[in-house]
């Protein structure tokens, strides 16, 4: 592979306590999902599940990460399964602030 054909991408896995970034340089016609293996966050998270994982490209979810190709400078995302229902928490929230209120 010669130099022209390489770009330059990022992949980032976060956890409350812990993120992490991994520059790396791919060919030009990398999938999310293989940026995502290549860059080896499987081995300082292991709990990831790459198969099953959402992955994302700048926040915006990737419905086919083995098809979608990357660009030079792409951030891939690989987003950890939610504990909680955000519009249930919002609900929650809200209905705590109303019953705080009418004290």
């Amino acid at each position: 592979m010669t130099e022209s054909t390489m770009i330059n991408v990022e992949v980032c896995y976060a956890l409350p306590d812990r993120q992490q970034i991994i520059a790396l340089q791919v060919s030009q016609d990398t999938t999310v999902f293989d940026a995502a293996v290549q860059s080896g966050v499987v081995k300082q998270f292991p709990e990831i599940e790459l198969e099953t994982a959402k992955m994302g490209v700048f926040g915006k979810v990737v419905t086919k990460p083995k098809e979608q190709v990357l660009s030079d400078g792409d951030r891939v995302e690989v987003y950890r399964p939610l504990i909680a229902d955000p519009k249930v928490v919002r609900k929650e929230r809200a209905a705590k602030i109303k019953a705080e209120k009418a004290k």
